[in-house]
C-alpha cells in the first residue's frame, strides 16, 4: 500500500480537456456579474434604495458588534498580507514554484490597484431621489484586500488541500465584507462588487498557474482531509440558509397586507447577499479547479 502510494506519477499533469473554456466563462461572469452590480445598484432607484437602506439600518447593530468589527478591520490589512504572504512564500521555497507565487501575486496586486481605479473612474452615484452620499465606494478595498489573499493562498495551495482552502478563505472575506457593513464603511453592492473583481483577475491567473502542470494532481474529493467534501457541503448549507434568511426579511417588507415597517430587514438582506456571492463563488471556483485538476495514475515500473 505504501509502495503503491509512493510510486504515483510526481510528473506534470495537463489540465483537463475543455477547462480552458470553462475558465474563459468564469471570467466573463465575474466581469459581467460587476458590470450589472454597478449598474442595478448605483444607477436604478431600486438598486440604490435596497442598498442604502441595509447600510442605514447597520446603526441599529453597530454597538458591541461594531466595536468588534472595527477591530477586526483595524487588523484586516495586516492578517490579509502575513497570510497571504507566509504560505505563499513557504509553497514557493518547498516546492520551488517562483513562477507560480509571481502569477498569483501579481494578479493580487492587480485586483487591488484595479479596485482603486475603479473608485476614482467609475462615476459617482447619480441622484434616483434615494437619500445617499454621492461618491463611489464600489468596489470595497478591504474586501478585495482580503478576498485576494485568500484567492493568492487558493491558488499556491495543491489540489488536495484547495477545497479547505476556498473555505476558509472564503469565510475569512465574507467576514471583512459583513464588516464593513457593520461598521457602515461599505455597502453589500460595494462587498459583492469586491468578490467579482477579484473572480476576474485571480481565475485568469489560476489558469496560468494549473498550466504550468507542476502540481496539478489529486486524488479526488474524499482522499485527502483537505479535499473532504465537507468544504463544499458546508458553503452550499451555509449559503442555503442565507437564501432563507434573505427570503423571509425581504417578505416582510413587501407590499402586503402583513406588510410591516423595516428596522433591520434589508440589513439582514444585505448580509445574506454578501454570504450568498461569497460562498457562491467559493463552491464555483473550488468546483472548477477540481475539475481541472488531473487524478493520480500509478507512475509505470
Amino acid at each position: 500500500m505504501t509502495f503503491q502510494r509512493q510510486a504515483t506519477s510526481r510528473t506534470a499533469a495537463r489540465p483537463a480537456t475543455g477547462s480552458g473554456f470553462l475558465f474563459v466563462l468564469a471570467t466573463l461572469a465575474c466581469v459581467a456579474g460587476l458590470m450589472a452590480t454597478y449598474y442595478y445598484f448605483v444607477q436604478t432607484t431600486t438598486g440604490q434604495f435596497i442598498d442604502e437602506s441595509a447600510l442605514v439600518e447597520a446603526v441599529e447593530l453597530h454597538g458591541p458588534a461594531g466595536k468588534a468589527t472595527t477591530k477586526f478591520l483595524d487588523l484586516l490589512p495586516t492578517v490579509s498580507l502575513v497570510m497571504a504572504a507566509v504560505v505563499v512564500l513557504f509553497v514557493t521555497v518547498i516546492r520551488k514554484h517562483w513562477a507560480e507565487a509571481g502569477i498569483a501575486v501579481a494578479a493580487c496586486i492587480g485586483a487591488n490597484i484595479a479596485t482603486q481605479v475603479l473608485k476614482d473612474l467609475l462615476p459617482a452615484r447619480p441622484d434616483k431621489g434615494v437619500i445617499t452620499l454621492e461618491l463611489n465606494s464600489l468596489p470595497s478595498g478591504h474586501t478585495t484586500l482580503a478576498a485576494s489573499a485568500a484567492a493568492a493562498v487558493f491558488l499556491m495551495a495543491s489540489p488536495r488541500w484547495r477545497p479547505m482552502a476556498g473555505f476558509v478563505g472564503g469565510t475569512f472575506a465574507i467576514a471583512s465584507g459583513v464588516s464593513t457593513l457593520i461598521n457602515q464603511w461599505h455597502r453589500p453592492a460595494d462587498v459583492v462588487a469586491a468578490f467579482l473583481l477579484v473572480g476576474a483577475f485571480m481565475i485568469p491567473a489560476g489558469w496560468l498557474i494549473i498550466r504550468r502542470g507542476s502540481w496539478n494532481a489529486w486524488d479526488g474529493f474524499g482522499g485527502h482531509i483537505g479535499s473532504a467534501r465537507i468544504w463544499l457541503t458546508l458553503p452550499v448549507g451555509i449559503g442555503l440558509a442565507s437564501a432563507a434568511v434573505a427570503l423571509y426579511s425581504l417578505a416582510r417588507i413587501a407590499p402586503s397586507p402583513w406588510q410591516e415597517t423595516s428596522t433591520t430587514h434589508y440589513f439582514w438582506a444585505g448580509i445574506s447577499l454578501i454570504v450568498i456571492a461569497g460562498y457562491l463563488a467559493t463552491v464555483a471556483t473550488t468546483s472548477l479547479f477540481a475539475y481541472a485538476a488531473r487524478r493520480r495514475v500509478p507512475a509505470r515500473r
